[in-house]
């Protein structure tokens, strides 16, 4: 059995849920067809991967993808053709880089892979005109490709639609039909609602079904200590049992008191308090010591355990550097240097600790805007965001439609 049309999941704009809801569909379409084939023919941040023995860049969101669903019947060079680092639109427009190349290598890639599989889904970049500078918007490589579109925006009515329908057009422009729509992140007292009247709207608007409408799940914007490590570009010191627990930016706070208001207030007062992320300077070794007092106390009321909902397990970031709003002009030793001491009591502790040379300020702000995203590293996230989005998505009107 074969599906011959490819599905291109495209999202309104960027942090929206696009990886995500491809993953559910990913998913769904290993239960009905034999080999599913991926590519994201434009990507934009890459890492490097080995393939077939040679070491070669592709999507980060393609790592994902062919590893947790066993791809193996791909090529990591044929799911991710083009990618766009820094400097490459200037080769671009510079005429470096040309159109026709890119043409021939999304092409040539989306024939091998459809070759190989029974079905084919693909993975925009970005909103719908991600692209247009090098002439390769979602727009212009669905319809390379022949594809049928699946939109997916943020829940509600109006602004929703509204961005839907901006989206559309670019599509329509292109002689793109729109499959269906997935809205996400959906206020749980507005789900019944939303899918009546935004089915009422697309099919009246459109003539297209609206294929799912996705309940908000707020554990999936939650980052790790590893995701952390990355945004801050910091190193986690010890407490790397911790590193695939799950934060949230709500949790993270910086603390400029004195160690008893400290305590009194972390510790004694938000007692129901799991995973908070302490955020303070490398001199104030005192809330170190107390944050690494208290850490040692749960551990020994714990038996050493973190996982789990009931048990504590909070994170310190201690920052090196300085403000960039109000940077020090000449920094001295003692504010840059960790106390050794401290350090080897955070090694003897096994406390989750990292350092970034971010300033306090810079750092919780990195933080507080930071949208986590699926990396192949948190298996938990992803096998998370595939049971809760898969069953909400109508997967016999996508591919009967």
């Amino acid at each position: 059995m074969s599906f011959k049309r490819p599905i291109f999941v495209a999202a309104t704009r960027q942090h929206i849920g696009k990886t995500t809801v491809s993953l559910a569909i990913m998913s769904g379409l290993q239960k009905r067809f034999g080999k599913v084939g991926f590519i994201k023919p434009v990507g934009q941040q890459h890492i490097a991967v080995n393939d077939e023995g040679s070491e070669i860049r592709v999507d980060k969101d393609v790592q994902v993808m062919k590893e947790y669903f066993s791809l193996d019947h791909l090529s990591y060079r044929h799911m991710s053709p083009v990618i766009i680092p820094k400097g490459y639109t200037s080769r671009y427009i510079d005429g470096e880089e040309s159109k026709t190349r890119q043409v021939e290598k999304i092409k040539s890639s989306y024939q091998s892979v459809r070759d190989a599989s029974d079905a084919v889904l693909i993975e925009g970049t970005g909103h719908v005109g991600v692209g247009s500078i090098v002439e390769m918007s979602n727009a212009d490589v669905a319809g390379l490709l022949g594809a049928d579109v699946v939109l997916v925006a943020n829940g509600g009515l109006g602004s929703a639609f509204d961005e839907l329908e901006m989206n559309r057009l670019m599509f329509a422009r292109q002689g793109v039909s729109v499959r269906g729509v997935v809205l996400n992140k959906v206020r749980h007292d507005k789900v019944d609602m939303v899918r009546e009247k935004m089915a009422k709207l697309l099919k009246e608007r459109w003539g297209v079904p609206l294929l799912g409408v996705v309940p908000d799940l707020p554990f999936l914007g939650r980052f790790n200590l590893r995701d952390l490590e990355g945004l801050l570009d910091a190193k986690l010191l010890a407490g790397h049992k911790c590193r695939s627990l799950h934060y949230g930016m709500d949790d993270a706070f910086l603390i400029t008191t004195g160690l008893r208001r400290f305590q009194r207030r972390a510790f004694e007062q938000r007692g129901d308090w799991r995973r908070p992320l302490f955020v303070t300077h490398i001199t104030r070794d005192d809330l170190l010591l107390g944050y690494l007092a208290h850490h040692l106390k749960m551990m020994t009321k714990q038996g050493g355990q973190v996982h789990g909902d009931v048990n504590w397990a909070g994170a310190m970031v201690l920052s090196v550097g300085f403000s960039t709003s109000f940077p020090d002009s000449t920094p001295h030793p003692d504010d840059i240097e960790p106390n050794s001491y401290l350090m080897d009591m955070v090694m003897e502790t096994d406390a989750p600790v990292m350092i970034t040379n971010k300033g306090t300020v810079d750092t919780l702000e990195a933080v507080k805007n930071f949208t986590a995203k699926q990396n192949i590293h948190d298996t938990t996230r992803i096998s998370s965001a595939i049971e809760h989005y898969e069953p909400h998505i109508d997967f016999d009107t996508m591919l009967g439609a």
